[in-house]
């Protein structure tokens, strides 16, 4: 019996100011934590995740503009790890008490060095350990995931990586979404129009450090006879020895397009109601380069 009030004691001296209204439910705790960087500034939306000790995520998210967060999860060991564009990952092990509050405190992020930038030169795609993909909504339902499967590139790297330029051609007639039916229909004039418009072209010419790993590259995208301005939001991974040795740098690269801003609009089938493709397109890159030649 003393024991119980010794420990409900315990508990309610640990889960004090806001947090003391804060109901958990049983056999659960509150963990929190506040994320700082070098000036002891918050970091807003910085990625935190919480993982039992069989690695297994439990809750996870973004912390809010004072650079705080709070979960309820059920009391036990944990580990956290929190992540933010540029600054080195934190990981910790915390135990949460039943009813109790375990707060780590304020965690102080440190600058993370970017990884070394390939040496200038000319530099083309390895198609066998890249890939282009996209996804797009079907019917306004489910979505649907593509890729094409021949495609060639090659890149300039300048003194400057701000001057660098790129290069990429895919085979229109490639695109595969493993329904050969709907593959032979988006080759047709109703879509990508193979016959007329054998090639999708993309030229970059605009590289922009947004800080740490993170770059955009700007340029022009030629599809269905149109050319329009894109930027890629790229993630540099760095650099890498391949299994012969030869050096090789990867990077990721996210954009959106919207089909109408290159008239394919697919007239026919929206005349019959039927949004067969949304209005806009995720594009997914993952490449790898290495010295042409």
């Amino acid at each position: 019996m003393i024991g119980r009030l010794l420990g409900n004691r315990t508990k309610r001296m640990q889960r004090t100011g806001p947090l003391a209204a804060v109901p958990t439910p049983p056999n659960a705790g509150v963990l929190s934590c506040r994320v700082l960087d070098p000036v002891n500034e918050p970091v807003a939306n910085a990625e935190f995740a919480v993982s039992d000790t069989m690695g297994r995520k439990v809750v996870g998210g973004g912390t809010d503009p004072f650079g705080t967060f709070v979960a309820t999860v059920p009391s036990g060991e944990y580990r956290l790890a929190v992540s933010a564009e540029g600054y080195t990952p934190y990981r910790a092990s915390v135990t949460v008490i039943e009813d109790a509050l375990a707060s780590l405190g304020d965690v102080t992020l440190q600058v993370a060095q970017p990884p070394e930038l390939p040496a200038p030169g000319d530099w083309e795609i390895e198609p066998t350990h890249s890939s282009i993909a996209f996804t797009a909504r079907h019917i306004g339902l489910a979505r649907i995931h593509g890729r094409f499967n021949a495609f060639a590139g090659a890149v300039r790297i300048a003194e400057g990586m701000e001057r660098s330029a790129m290069h990429v051609v895919m085979d229109a007639a490639s695109i595969d979404t493993n329904v050969k039916m709907r593959d032979d229909h988006l080759r047709s004039a109703d879509f990508l129009d193979v016959q007329r418009y054998p090639t999708l072209e993309f030229y970059g010419d605009k590289f922009t450090h947004r800080g740490g790993n993170r770059w955009a590259v700007t340029g022009a995208l030629s599809l269905h006879g149109v050319t329009r301005t894109v930027t890629l939001d790229a993630e540099y991974l760095g650099l890498g020895n391949g299994m012969e040795g030869e050096t090789r740098a990867a990077c990721r690269a996210t954009t959106e397009l919207h089909r109408d801003d290159f008239t394919v609009s697919w007239q026919t089938m929206l005349a019959r109601g039927i949004a067969v493709v949304g209005p806009s397109i995720r594009i997914d890159l993952d490449v790898q380069i290495v010295p042409k030649g």
